[in-house]
C-alpha cells in the first residue's frame, strides 16, 4: 500500500532561492545536487547500493503531484515507492509518479523496473530534461511507518521527455546523514 495519507498541512515545496532558514552546507549540497543521486549513493556505499521496491501501481495522484505535473486534481498515475539502500540500510525513501495518459504508448515501462533505479534510467536517457529542484520538510505521514520522523528533508524534480513527465521525490533519512559523517571521503 502506498504511503499517501493526507498530512495535516500540505508541504510547501520551495526552490533554493526561497528556502529560509537554510539547512547546513552538507544538507544543502545533497538537496540541490543536480547529478544522479543513484550514482552518488553508489559512491558513498562503495558499490553497496541496492533498491527495494515498496509499492508500484496505478492510483490517484496526490494534489501536490497533480499540480507539479500540470494535471487535473485526482488524475490517475503510476506510483513507485522504493528505498534506496547502502549496505542494506535504508538511506533514502523515493516516490516517483507519472500520469497514466502520458505513460501509455510512451515506451517508458516504469512497471518493469523491479529493483533497478528509475533515477539512473532518467539520467541515462539524454532526451529527459530536468526541471528545477524543490525541497520541503516531507510530511511524515507520507513515509513508510518504520521511517517516520518529523522534519526530514525531501526534494523533488520533474523530468520531461516530450509529452511524458515523471516527478521524482527523494527523502533523506537519518541513516544517510550517519553514513555521510562516517565516510566523508566518499561523498
Amino acid at each position: 500500500m502506498p504511503h499517501s495519507t493526507l498530512p495535516r498541512t500540505a508541504p510547501h515545496w520551495l526552490s533554493r532561492s526561497l528556502l529560509a532558514p537554510l539547512p547546513d552546507a552538507s544538507t544543502l549540497d545533497w538537496l540541490f545536487d543536480e547529478g544522479s543521486l543513484t550514482r552518488r549513493l553508489i559512491r558513498l556505499s562503495n558499490d553497496g547500493f541496492s533498491v527495494t521496491p515498496l509499492f508500484e501501481g496505478w492510483q490517484p495522484l496526490r494534489a501536490d503531484e497533480c499540480a507539479a505535473l500540470d494535471l487535473a486534481e485526482g488524475s490517475e498515475g503510476w506510483v513507485r515507492e522504493v528505498y534506496l539502500r547502502g549496505h542494506g540500510e535504508a538511506w533514502v525513501f523515493a516516490r516517483s509518479v507519472a500520469a497514466r495518459s502520458a505513460l501509455q504508448g510512451d515506451g517508458l515501462h516504469m512497471d518493469e523496473l523491479g529493483s533497478r533505479s528509475l533515477g539512473e534510467l532518467l539520467f541515462c536517457d539524454q532526451a529527459f530534461q530536468r526541471r528545477a529542484i524543490e525541497v520541503c520538510h516531507y510530511p511524515q505521514e507520507w513515509l513508510p511507518t518504520e521511517s517516520r520522523a518529523p522534519e526530514l528533508w525531501g526534494r523533488r524534480s520533474r523530468f520531461d521527455r516530450g509529452a511524458l513527465s515523471v516527478l521524482g521525490a527523494e527523502v533523506f533519512l537519518p541513516t544517510l546523514w550517519l553514513a555521510t559523517r562516517a565516510h566523508p571521503e566518499n561523498c
